[in-house]
């Protein structure tokens, strides 16, 4: 079977505002294809409100309906979906063929962007998240100083998607677009490639309290969200093997949130498992059914009852605290946590922290400093953004509410 490779990736715009566009995949598939997909979506802004997942194991055929900004960048969200799918071969009368011996992802070079700027303002790092976020550069850990004199400095360890920054013109552009954001108050912009012990310090990560651990990190839900929005009950996840002479059924009903596919696709990935076939839909009262006809890597459903419990309890926890959100004391000062869980490939998740920097800006709350780093807690490694906060005279909002707010954004519950 084979498909002219352009054609593997279609996307039909919407007509008007409000309507979908449709985004459909065709191509030779493999085990987290569905995640590799569904988080580039999401890092492009787009929300999946339906789709329809299929596949033999060896072809596969998806199908998104997506809503997002009318300014979103199609022409390279087809790119970067192209990029994902497993690569074919060219073949007779211009048709591709999967060749899955060309698929070794190169780590990517990590660069070092420095700049000062001579004061310091509400929303200015969000600004500067924004920019980079647009330019394709990700975001790899923050270093930022306020001085006495309110002088601001950054140091953000960035990877470029389109891997040329190493290159004079890239560069350029990169501190063209700060300059245009920033204006006067930026005093000079460096960009340069870190060396091996650069980027091995920037990866060390500062010591976690084991109380902060306890609260965030646990598998467990904490009794504050057995009320509320995040009742366990708001999330039903059932598993049914009498459907299908080879495939397990897993159904899920759960509040809709930002990224909801993605945090699926994400955890049935980690655990190495391939969806047949699979259908979603986001209703308007913002609720999301999921079907998911599902086997292991050898090729059988899933009859363990103790595989079972553990994927429902896996998907629960993922449905129900995608992420993790608090706001702690740390000495006189006051840290705002956010955390989320690393791919087993090593992948963060998209725009944790352009969300977190967009709230703080909407709260008119400016940032003293932040840190950006990897721990592993529990088995596994999370993503976790320590932001101090400027009190100045006073938060403008309590810390419950700066909390809840943070939440909401990256919930996409605004």
């Amino acid at each position: 079977m084979g498909i002219l490779y352009e054609d593997a990736v279609l996307i039909k715009e919407a007509e008007k505002p409000g309507d979908h566009t449709v985004i459909t995949v065709n191509c030779p598939d493999k085990t987290g294809l569905g995640c590799d997909l569904c988080r580039i979506i999401l890092l492009f802004g787009l929300s999946i409100t339906r789709g329809d997942v299929q596949t033999d194991g060896k072809w596969c055929y998806l199908v998104f309906w997506v809503v997002g900004k009318p300014t979103a960048r199609w022409n390279l969200l087809k790119k970067r979906l192209l990029e994902v799918c497993p690569i074919c071969s060219p073949a007779v009368s211009g048709i591709y063929y999967y060749r899955p011996e060309l698929q070794q992802p190169k780590p990517p070079d990590v660069f070092l962007l420095k700049f000062w700027c001579y004061y310091d303002r509400e929303g200015l790092l969000h600004d500067v998240t924004k920019v980079l976020c647009e330019l394709e550069l990700t975001i790899k850990r923050v270093k930022v100083s306020t001085a006495p004199d309110e002088r601001v400095m950054d140091l953000l360890f960035v990877t470029d998607t389109r891997e040329l920054l190493h290159t004079k013109k890239r560069q350029e552009e990169t501190i063209g677009h700060l300059k245009a954001v920033l204006g006067d108050a930026m005093i000079s912009c460096e960009i340069e490639l870190s060396g091996p012990e650069v980027t091995a310090c920037s990866q060390e990560s500062s010591f976690l309290p084991s109380a902060i651990k306890e609260d965030m990190f646990s598998l467990e839900l904490p009794s504050e969200h057995r009320n509320g929005s995040f009742a366990p009950n708001t999330v039903s996840v059932v598993v049914d093997n009498s459907l299908s002479p080879s495939h397990t059924l897993v159904q899920i009903y759960c509040q809709d949130h930002k990224g909801l596919i993605y945090d699926i696709m994400r955890t049935l990935k980690d655990y190495n498992i391939q969806i047949s076939y699979g259908r979603f839909f986001a209703n308007p009262k913002g609720n999301c059914e999921v079907d998911l006809f599902i086997m292991q890597v050898d090729g059988k459903k899933i009859i363990d009852p103790n595989k079972q419990n553990a994927l429902c309890s896996r998907l629960r926890m993922e449905l129900i605290r995608p992420l993790r959100v608090d706001m702690v004391s740390r000495g006189p000062d006051t840290e705002l946590l956010v955390a989320n869980p690393v791919e087993l490939s090593g992948r963060g998740r998209p725009l944790v922290f352009h969300d977190i920097t967009l709230a703080l800006k909407i709260m008119n709350t400016r940032i003293f400093s932040v840190e950006i780093g990897r721990h592993r807690i529990y088995d596994r490694e999370w993503e976790v953004y320590r932001i101090l906060l400027d009190e100045g005279d006073g938060f403008p909002l309590p810390r419950k509410e700066i909390k809840e707010c943070v939440r909401k954004k990256l919930m996409g519950w605004e």
